[in-house]
């Protein structure tokens, strides 16, 4: 059953706690990366590109510098959609003019080629990022275009686009970019366009993955870049986390458009893996400093963890096309696992600092080596700054994730208070959901519009929520999707048991054997060693109650859990995304249980 995403501005979050993470997102993150941006010289790339400015001493930053521009622009569109400002459309109009200006006669562009190439292109398509920078470009075009109507971007991209598809392909080039995320911009910008020549270009990018089309770089072999094995052949994900992940998703899109089961089992396939053996607690992917990669099955050690931003969420983009292609919930489960546990914790409360990398251990007397290490702290940006406008871009459009429709009904994933309009048999529909999830499990769903006709109403029961409780009007309700003629004013309530548990590790992870860890609700906790009396490095926690308490004093507004610890102390848990906000220090989410 393939499920279609709600009308862009038709699902409006209106409150709670994703509200709340949003006008952070809205009124600090993204006006901070502006000055980021022009801080670190990657607007002055593009400038010089332009021809704006003398070239001077050339380039500033990585040689995908561009992405962090073109990514922040995508937040921008979005939240356009949100809540349109004038201060929104000026930066909108000033660097999509500047993008459009660097743009060279025949359609290429990239800031890194034109200032330190010499122009030279497509030389490098192992390290170069060429396609990868033209990927993000497309994929902020498209935004710009849905969201505001805006066409400035989707003629840079456009033009883009069709040298790509004169330059890449069977009888022309035979090559593909090192870091994947071409192939699902492409299926983006045919789907905006209807033009068939993007979706071919994309479907070639993914079936000539794993045919030996790229030079492994140093030390690293194949599967660093998913060249390895091809798409249809992969059954557990290896390599660059994020390069799997852009790829999955892509081959996703193109066995959507093409129709291509065989290629769509494939990928439920790896996805079931990765989720089972190569997912820590948190929804975080890449257990593997070394090439920012995943592990071997089971290989999810807390304290070396890497956990990229990025990762987490190249995951929800994946979860989220496999959700529409086959309604199946697991899809959902853990799209929002991962967003509110590995996808926040990169980005601090104030929304101004980063983590590009989450880890689940920090130990007593751990030493910053490195500037992503967990001890090091946030930051205020990167030399590789990818994470910080994805997170940007993942929030502004994360309205698009709460709810979906078919031609039965509608379907809720993710709950929030929120409003959505939707059509269903050509009639339309209305829903006003109001909930404190995820601090308390009672989800309330008012219908606001029908038509009288029956029409089935799809609400998720999360994994974890084995003893829940549906009512219409009142009246106790088997649990599952709901079908009738609905009229204005029916309620829907749910209730979810938010409550403290011991979760358990599977017994392969070696690492955490003999350890728990807290959950409530939908999020992960961990101990935070300046909420406790004890040395978190040599405590063990006994069976027990859990205690929770209400906080709203305390980061932002949580519930705290206390666990009782065998030697008659009690610690404290706080959600890990809050965590290392106060300050950073030894920090845990697995702890001994023996």
């Amino acid at each position: 059953m393939s499920l279609r995403p709600i009308p862009l501005g038709a699902a409006k979050i209106t409150g709670g706690f994703w509200q709340e993470r949003q006008e952070i997102n809205r009124t600090s993150t993204i006006p901070a990366a502006a000055r980021r941006l022009e801080d670190a010289g990657t607007l002055r790339n593009l400038r010089r590109a332009a021809g704006h400015e003398p070239v001077g001493d050339g380039f500033a930053g990585k040689l995908f510098a561009d992405t962090d521009v073109y990514k922040w622009l995508e937040a921008v569109a979005w939240e356009q959609t949100r809540s349109p400002s004038p201060e929104l459309a000026d930066w909108q109009a000033a660097t999509s003019s500047l993008v459009a200006a660097a743009q060279e006669p025949d359609g290429y562009l990239n800031s890194y080629v034109r200032l330190v190439l010499g122009g030279s292109r497509f030389g490098d398509l192992e390290k170069g990022h060429e396609l990868y920078c033209a990927g993000h470009l497309l994929q902020a075009a498209v935004a710009q275009s849905r969201a505001t109507g805006d066409q400035t971007l989707l003629e840079v991209a456009t033009r883009f686009a069709d040298l790509l598809c004169k330059t890449f392909g069977p009888g022309r080039t035979e090559g593909i970019d090192g870091h994947p995320l071409i192939e699902m911009a492409l299926v983006d910008l045919y789907r905006e366009t209807g033009t068939s020549s993007y979706l071919d270009l994309a479907s070639y990018f993914v079936e000539a993955r794993g045919h030996g089309l790229l030079e492994p770089p140093g030390h690293h072999g194949p599967a660093y870049f998913q060249d390895h094995l091809p798409v249809r052949d992969v059954r557990t994900l290896a390599g660059h986390a994020v390069r799997a992940l852009y790829l999955a998703a892509g081959a996703t899109d193109v066995a959507v458009e093409t129709g291509d089961s065989a290629l769509l089992d494939a990928l439920k396939a790896t996805w079931q893996t990765m989720v089972e053996s190569q997912t820590y607690l948190t929804g975080g992917v890449g257990s593997r400093w070394y090439g920012e990669a995943f592990g071997d099955p089971f290989e999810l050690p807390p304290d070396a963890a890497y956990c990229e931003t990025c990762a987490a969420i190249a995951s929800v983009q994946w979860s989220w096309r496999l959700l529409l292609a086959t309604g199946e919930s697991q899809y959902a489960d853990l799209i929002e696992r991962t967003l509110y546990n590995a996808v926040i914790s990169g980005v601090s409360l104030t929304g101004r600092e980063f983590y590009y990398v989450n880890t689940l251990r920090v130990r007593q007397g751990a030493f910053a080596d490195d500037q992503r290490s967990a001890v090091a702290g946030r930051q205020g940006w990167f030399g590789t700054a990818c994470c910080p406008p994805n997170v940007m871009r993942t929030l502004s459009s994360l309205d698009q994730m709460i709810a979906t429709s078919d031609n039965d009904g509608v379907q809720l994933h993710l709950y929030a208070p929120a409003r959505i309009q939707a059509e269903v048999g050509g009639a339309p529909v209305g829903l006003e959901v109001a909930t404190r999830y995820p601090w308390h499990g009672r989800v309330s769903v008012r219908v606001t519009e029908s038509s009288g006709e029956p029409w089935t109403l799809g609400l998720r029961i999360p994994a974890w929520a084995e003893d829940c409780t549906l009512t219409v009007n009142g009246v106790g309700q088997p649990v599952g999707p709901l079908r009738r003629a609905w009229a204005v004013g029916d309620e829907v309530v749910l209730e979810l048991p938010v409550q403290a548990r011991r979760t358990v590790p599977d017994d392969r992870v070696d690492s955490v054997r003999g350890c728990v860890a807290i959950e409530r609700g939908p999020l992960v906790y961990c101990f935070e060693q300046l909420d406790q009396d004890v040395v978190l490095d040599s405590v063990s926690v006994a069976p027990g109650s859990l205690t929770e308490r209400e906080r709203p004093e305390l980061l932002g507004g949580v519930t705290t859990v206390e666990v009782p610890a065998r030697d008659g102390q009690t610690l404290t848990a706080i959600p890990y995304y809050a965590w290392a906000n106060r300050s950073v220090g030894p920090m845990t989410v697995w702890i001994d249980a023996r």
